[in-house]
């Protein structure tokens, strides 16, 4: 039930990280979009930058933001299987202890 519960927080902590790094995709898009077709754009790629053109760089842009949106699509799946399964196993638990109560009073 510990492992669920960390498990949980993980999920929770990795949709805030592709949540933030959508919104900074989207800013720098809407940021880009507003500049001039001369202007010279530059694109991080490892520790170097390449020049690139403008549309080039939005493409890369709406990629990046459609990947984190079927990451956080994926992982919200997978934090709601473990909600329901940790709920389950608190069910059964309750159950399992419900049950060693009533076991020695009806011995008696």
């Amino acid at each position: 039930m510990v492992e669920t519960t960390t498990k949980l927080q993980v999920a929770d902590i990795q949709i805030e990280g592709l949540k933030r790094s959508k919104q900074h995709a989207e800013l720098t898009a809407q940021e880009i979009k507003a500049l001039s077709s001369e202007t010279k754009t530059y694109e991080s790629v490892g520790r170097m930058f390449v020049l690139t053109d403008i549309p080039e760089v939005c493409k890369n842009l709406d990629n990046r933001i459609s990947t984190c949106d079927e990451k956080i699509k994926s992982l919200e799946g997978n934090k709601s299987y473990l909600e329901r399964s940790l709920k389950d196993s608190k069910n059964n638990l309750r159950e399992m202890v419900q049950q060693r109560k009533d076991a020695p009073q009806e011995a008696t």
